[in-house]
């Protein structure tokens, strides 16, 4: 087994991604709420069910069902329509603390979701390779799901 030196880098993730969405915050806010909850997928189109009780202390976790799943985070911070912000291990089972806020804001023409993910411990290089494509799944679909309404 090859070991890594532990290093602030290899410690952190640090992801900022934006998304200018075609809607009211409100209808943006509640897109957001439905896609990391109950419409919730991987990019290969997998249906990942996940809950989120959207009130601070409330979790978000993977509901597998009987009582089953993988607690994500809590929510941090709630302010509607304009932040949402979790703090939790999310998908890691290994040493491994994230913050994750979304903050939304009016812009001409809709809303502008400012994405970000900070974290540090432990991180596998599959995890770290994988977040940036899932966050930005998350984002697109977030936009598409308020566009249609």
């Amino acid at each position: 087994m090859i070991e890594t030196a532990m290093t602030i880098e290899n410690l952190t993730l640090n992801i900022s991604q934006e998304v200018h969405v075609k809607a009211s915050l409100a209808v943006t806010f509640d897109a957001l709420l439905e896609q990391i909850g109950p419409a919730n997928s991987t990019p290969e189109g997998r249906p990942l069910p996940m809950k989120i009780e959207p009130w601070p202390g409330g979790r978000w976790y993977r509901d597998l069902g009987d009582n089953n799943g993988h607690l994500w985070g809590h929510v941090q911070a709630i302010k509607r329509p304009t932040l949402l912000e979790f703090t939790g291990p999310l998908f890691a089972s290994y040493p491994f603390s994230s913050n994750v806020q979304y903050r939304l804001t009016e812009v001409d023409g809709g809303t502008m979701i400012a994405f970000r993910h900070m974290a540090f411990g432990f991180i596998q290089e599959d995890h770290k390779g994988g977040v940036n494509k899932g966050w930005a799944w998350m984002l697109e679909r977030t936009r598409n799901a308020a566009e249609a309404r």
